[in-house]
């Protein structure tokens, strides 16, 4: 078998050879990474404050690679300056869905009344409702944050919950599990700058202070003297991580919902800046020959064109033979038409995946119906039930952590919390088309039950005794009756049964049992 190799190689060697194949060399790619997670998130936060003088700032400061030849980092020649504006787009995204979000979240369902109770007095004292807004907008462009929860007797009785956006945290993990949340609060004192490290795990809390590279102690200064460190329970964690999606640059992070929608955002603002600047220089521009020129009355000098009621410019009279001197206006023509479907494709590629345009109260088509709106608020719903989904995921676990950081505190053992987190629904057909649409569904060959309907037309709006009490009267309007099923006691025999039900044990009714004839000679 030796020799039937060698013949191979040598083949492959002389195809090779005729061919001209020359073997794959391996080789590396380096890739500069420009920014961190904390730079990212710099960077996402501005976006959203959506000031034009940060953004020009931002990009000018960071001119490497690809991001110096952007809208917001190129320089205007001299003399010839463009008005630079920011739409405001990334920012009005994120506030919207945040609304459209959290105006569905009813009340909590707990299985425990008093859980119930202590939960709705944590949520009163820490005004656990209006502060989800900044909470899930943070999360939305930043990319992830947590809630961490503290216990101080003299601000209140009750477990505090702090939230720190992603830029504020560290998350350390042990393979796919979460080990430890640092939150990071810098401090001032004495012109020096100070941070204070928190590690919550399971079962305890560490504190370390930080002066630039070198730990130093808790009393250093007065902001930090006083906390301590905690051990507890090793089932508790008193941190909570909450992200939509799952970054990826970095592993464990939560990703932004502008995560490869910046350039867009950038090309949508230059889009909108020429379109802008186009109409500024397409003004309408009047030419007056110097003895037409308006005079002052009372000193005789020519007036000086105001440029946004007298928009002239002084010319030379013509003193050509037959030549006339009169007013002339010109007006350069704006391809509107050009620009309007530039600003449409770059507003489509910022909301792809996103949102629906109609959502924001875009109207690009000017032609769409009532159903093709609805087709296109489903890209929202898939937002939304993204967002919804970490929210029922999450929240939860807030809520045990506060119930249970009040049971440690009140020396009691750790509680097992079982609550839900129901939502609305969303973009639902009104109530006249859906009667319309269950009214189809019952003539001739019905395809759904009475319950059924019921069920679909009220959902969530009705509770189940209503609901109830609505299928027996439609019931009672179309003629079906519910008649109870006659009581048999199912522990008897037949025979028995039978003379429950008047009989006489072989099916007759009011005779003697046929008993079978003793064999004769017995």
């Amino acid at each position: 078998m030796r020799w039937l190799t060698t013949l191979n190689e040598n083949i492959k060697r002389g195809i090779r050879s005729w061919l001209n194949i020359q073997p794959s060399n391996p080789y590396g790619i380096q890739i500069t990474e420009v920014l961190d997670f904390e730079l990212n998130a710099i960077r996402n936060r501005i976006w959203y404050r959506g000031d034009g003088n940060e953004l020009e700032q931002l990009y000018q400061q960071s001119a490497e690679f690809a991001d110096k030849y952007k809208f917001w980092a190129s320089r205007c020649t001299p003399g010839m300056e463009m008005r630079k504006i920011h739409t405001g787009l990334p920012a009005l995204i994120i506030r919207v869905l945040t609304s459209v979000v959290l105006a569905d979240m009813n009340d909590f369902d707990f299985d425990s009344e008093k859980q119930e109770q202590l939960w709705a007095e944590i949520e009163k004292k820490n005004r656990f409702r209006s502060r989800m807004k900044r909470v899930l907008r943070e999360v939305l462009y930043i990319g992830d944050g947590a809630w961490k929860v503290t216990v101080n007797t003299r601000k209140s009785p009750y477990p505090i919950i702090q939230w720190y956006s992603g830029d504020r945290i560290e998350l350390i993990y042990d393979g796919d599990d979460l080990r430890e949340v640092v939150f990071k609060t810098p401090y001032k004192s004495q012109h020096r700058q100070y941070v204070l490290y928190e590690h919550y795990g399971y079962g305890y809390i560490k504190n370390e202070l930080y002066l630039g590279d070198r730990e130093v102690e808790l009393t250093a200064i007065d902001q930090t003297r006083e906390i301590r460190n905690w051990s507890f329970d090793p089932e508790i964690m008193l941190a909570i991580p909450f992200q939509v999606y799952e970054s990826a640059k970095w592993e464990g992070r939560g990703g932004s919902i502008f995560d490869g929608k910046l350039d867009a955002f950038d090309a949508f603002d230059e889009v909108w800046s020429q379109w802008m600047d186009a109409l500024r220089a397409g003004r309408a521009r009047t030419y007056i020959p110097e003895g037409l020129v308006p005079k002052n009355p009372y000193t005789g000098e020519t007036m000086a064109p105001n440029p946004f009621d007298n928009r002239f410019f002084s010319g030379d009279n013509n003193m050509a033979e037959g030549a006339e001197n009169k007013v002339q206006t010109e007006q350069p023509v704006i391809p509107h038409d050009s620009y309007l479907a530039s600003y449409v494709t770059a507003l489509d590629l910022c909301l792809q995946g996103i949102i629906s345009p109609s959502t924001l109260g875009i109207d690009v088509k000017k032609l769409d119906n009532a159903e093709a709106q609805r087709e296109k608020e489903k890209t929202t719903l898939y937002t939304r039930n993204a967002i919804v989904e970490a929210l029922q995921d999450t929240l939860p676990r807030l809520v045990s952590a506060c119930i249970n950081a009040y049971c440690l505190l009140n020396k009691q053992p750790a509680e097992e919390v079982k609550v839900d987190i129901p939502f609305g629904e969303y973009a639902n057909p009104s109530f006249e088309s859906q009667v319309e649409t269950l009214a189809k569904a019952r003539p001739g060959a019905p395809v759904m039950s009475v319950e059924a309907q019921v069920e679909e037309l009220y959902g969530d709006s009705r509770d189940e005794t209503w609901k109830k009490e609505e299928v027996k009267r439609l019931k009672a309007e179309q003629g079906i009756a519910e008649v109870e099923e006659p009581a048999v006691n199912q522990s008897a025999g037949p025979f028995q049964i039978n003379q429950q039900m008047g009989g006489n044990g072989n099916g007759s009714e009011g005779h003697e049992p046929n008993v079978p004839n003793e064999p004769e000679g017995v």
